[in-house]
């Protein structure tokens, strides 16, 4: 009998594709759509993901571009605190797509939000990145001006970044009533006070996301012309929801509206890659074993296969027991395992836990 199915590979077919796959040797669901050279400068942003995705491109000696260096002589672990290293720039967590793109309309000076500035114990912090300056800053106006600052930093990275790779991560976001502007976190989470009559709760549509970032790649085109993407999406399920489902149905939600419109972008561009971190971790194949005894936090061994997917496909070759020395493996790990931890830090919308019944 013939059929189109005869003579596909075994990865096209579940049984061989998957409920016969170990969750450490799923080694062909990635297929590169272009090349990316030693050369390239790599920017990264997204959710909390994106922080190992920059970590192993730094530690593999990728041009990861940091527009924002720490001063000298601040330790390691305090840069991070202040939001250094952790992307290319000190802009912190951008979980949704309209976040990145209004942070690209404001540095372009196509924007500029009405509420910049939140306060919390006589300190003032900047609303848009309110993790970035733990102990918040003496005035209003030394937040306009490091904000200022910032955003010309940013315009400055993206004009020369070659690819942009962005990990979506949520749907749902908190916005500014009158403007539209999107906050990184609620409101009161961290600093600033809720207002429902000032901010209100957003969880973005299909249409939404795909069209913002339509204009997005719009946006960074008309900055260097030749910028390509790498889009991911981000495994990490949500913390809380402010919606009325459960927080699982709102998970699932927002996860398969970002995959379908980062699968639509991969197909309909041939400067977007998508690639598949959230299925090689949330998968049926991997049968949860990626994912700590939260079922949120990615272990060390989950981050482990996906750059190990990531670099096979760019670079053939990977990191691994048998391939690579002891004592490299176990700097590896314990460098995994250091940002893993860092993670609960670096992830503003983990602190929602603390509203928790």
């Amino acid at each position: 009998m013939v059929s189109p199915y005869n003579g596909l590979e075994r990865r096209s077919f579940w049984k061989t594709g998957v409920s016969e796959t170990h969750p450490l040797e799923l080694t062909d669901i990635y297929v590169k759509k272009f090349e990316i050279g030693r050369n390239d400068r790599i920017a990264t942003a997204g959710s909390c993901f994106a922080q190992h995705i920059a970590h192993r491109l730094r530690q593999r000696g990728f041009q990861v571009l940091d527009s924002e260096l720490p001063p000298p002589d601040l330790d390691t672990e305090t840069a991070k605190r202040f939001g250094f290293r952790l992307y290319s720039a000190r802009y912190g967590n951008v979980y949704t797509v309209r976040q990145l793109l209004q942070l690209i309309q404001e540095c372009s000076g196509l924007r500029r939000p009405s509420v910049t500035v939140w306060e919390k114990n006589g300190r003032f912090f900047d609303a848009l990145r309110p993790s970035i300056e733990p102990d918040g800053l003496c005035s209003v106006m030394a937040v306009v001006e490091h904000r200022a600052q910032h955003l010309s930093r940013v315009r400055s990275m993206l004009e020369q970044t070659d690819l942009l790779v962005f990990t979506m991560g949520l749907t749902e976001a908190w916005i500014h009533r009158e403007d539209g502007t999107v906050y990184p976190t609620a409101p009161g989470a961290i600093v600033g006070s809720y207002d429902p009559l000032i901010y209100t709760f957003k969880n973005f549509n299909y249409d939404e996301v795909l069209q913002d970032f339509l204009e997005l790649r719009n946006l960074l085109k008309a900055l260097k012309s030749d910028i390509r993407f790498m889009l991911t999406v981000s495994p990490v399920p949500l913390t809380a929801t402010a919606g009325h489902e459960h927080v699982l149905a709102a998970t699932t939600y927002s996860k398969s509206v970002l995959r379908a419109v980062a699968g639509y972008l991969a197909m309909s561009f041939q400067d977007i890659d998508y690639f598949p971190s959230f299925e090689i971790i949330a998968g049926a194949q991997a049968r949860g074993f990626f994912y700590e005894s939260n079922l949120r936090s990615i272990s060390a061994a989950g981050v482990d296969v996906v750059m190990r997917t990531f670099f096979r496909e760019h670079f053939g070759s990977v990191e691994s027991v048998a391939e690579t020395p002891h004592n490299e493996v176990q700097s590896a790990r314990c460098s995994v395992a250091a940002i893993d931890a860092l993670q609960e830090v670096f992830c503003d919308e983990m602190l929602l836990e603390a509203f928790a019944p």
